[in-house]
């Protein structure tokens, strides 16, 4: 997607969240997110936005609080944390310099893409724990798995022991048709990764809706309910997915 298309997602996936913010219960519990209750769940996204902002508006790294507590309306202190966000992304040119945690170029291109991303697996986690029905949109998914596989995985030693790779692994979307290859490590010890053309053959494939690669890669889902299916090397695939791959 261009800058602008990301940023269109983005206003439509914030305003979705403080829908969500704003009508659901703040006491429940979030699934697949430790002890967080809902309303923990809208304080780190907004204090990831605000984040996020400070970096687009200077192009520097900044300090992660994503804890610090809004004064007054929950939902409303939300709004303006993903408002001053979208603008600081409007203003901004996404080809100059900007810090970032991963192997991506580092642009404020990079942010357009990961606050989207932040925002899809963050609102879905709302809906779960407000107990409505969400789907990612599979292009939104595809572009969440590439993210994670190109731009996280080769920096994953940062926050975790890299995943096991013993085969090649190729990794598919059956409904819109991307497909990555995954390599054992090398002098980094960090699994490779690219984008591969989906004939291409492996030690193992694992193939499903993007929707539940995305999910599993973020350990949203297990392999069981992701919809995915496996030939080949089913030990090393299903070694590989358990992960984990992002922070």
């Amino acid at each position: 997607m261009t800058p602008d298309e990301y940023l269109a997602r983005l206003r439509e996936l914030t305003a979705g969240f403080a829908r969500v913010a704003r009508a659901g219960d703040h006491a429940a519990p979030v699934p697949c997110c430790g002890d967080w209750r809902l309303r923990d769940l809208v304080v780190h996204l907004g204090n990831v936005h605000r984040w996020a902002t400070g970096i687009v508006r200077t192009g520097d790294p900044a300090p992660q609080i994503f804890e610090a507590e809004p004064d007054g309306d929950l939902a409303a202190w939300y709004g303006e944390c993903a408002d001053g966000l979208v603008e600081a992304l409007r203003e901004a040119s996404p080809e100059d310099g900007a810090w970032n945690f991963t192997a991506a170029a580092k642009t404020k291109a990079f942010w357009f893409r990961r606050q989207v991303h932040e925002t899809a697996v963050h609102l879905l986690d709302a809906h779960r724990a407000a107990g409505t029905e969400y789907t990612l949109d599979p292009s939104v998914a595809a572009d969440g798995v590439d993210e994670v596989l190109l731009g996280m995985l080769p920096k994953v030693k940062r926050w975790h022991t890299p995943p096991t790779v013993t085969v090649p692994l190729l990794l598919k979307t059956s409904d819109t048709g991307h497909a990555w290859l995954i390599t054992p490590p090398g002098e980094t010890g960090v699994p490779g990764s690219r984008t591969a053309d989906p004939a291409e053959s492996a030690g193992a494939v694992v193939e499903g809706p993007a929707e539940g690669l995305d999910l599993l890669l973020w350990q949203r889902v297990g392999l069981a309910e992701s919809g995915l299916g496996i030939t080949g090397d089913v030990a090393a695939a299903e070694t590989f997915l358990a992960g984990p791959f992002t922070p």
